[in-house]
């Protein structure tokens, strides 16, 4: 399959309707929490994006329909003392995974992060979603450590509100 690859401008319009439909998609799905999105989302998604500095999203299209996203957003590394890009959304539509759409937005995202400088990349991922985590392996992302003694780093949240 032959995807298009692009970085989305959000004040695009179609851009902006393929975010939103791509990341709703996704969070239908089990994986995302099966619950669609909220109308404050609906109407405020790309507003917001707009409105954090260095945010990016790939978009990736077959034959003029969006089928896959990746949403980042900058960080810090302490440690390195460099800047960061983590990956906080990862979309592929059903029916185009399998198909290297993954890979090929994940090496955009890296182009992008070595074009900037990052030291790395980040991402979560829940420990159940095992096609996720082989492709994420497979990028050669992995689990983050800094000594097997202490274990493998974990990824809380607290909700607030």
């Amino acid at each position: 399959m032959n995807f298009k690859i692009v970085t989305a401008d959000y004040s695009n319009a179609q851009h902006s309707h393929d975010i939103f439909s791509l990341l709703n998609d996704y969070a239908l799905d089990p994986m995302g929490g099966g619950q669609a999105l909220t109308d404050f989302a609906k109407k405020n998604l790309i507003k917001e994006l707009l409105n954090i500095n260095g945010a990016i999203t790939i978009l990736a299209y077959s034959h003029n329909k969006a089928v896959g996203l990746i949403n980042c957003f900058n960080g810090f590394s302490t440690f390195e003392c460099k800047p960061l890009l983590n990956i906080h959304d990862v979309v592929v539509l059903e029916e185009y995974r399998g198909h290297g759409l993954c890979q090929t937005m994940l090496n955009t995202v890296m182009a992008i992060a070595m074009e900037r400088g990052c030291c790395k990349l980040t991402l979560e991922v829940l420990e159940g979603n095992d096609a996720a985590k082989s492709a994420y392996s497979k990028f050669g992302f992995q689990a983050y450590e800094l000594d097997p003694k202490t274990g493998k780093a974990l990824f809380w949240q607290k909700k607030l509100g």
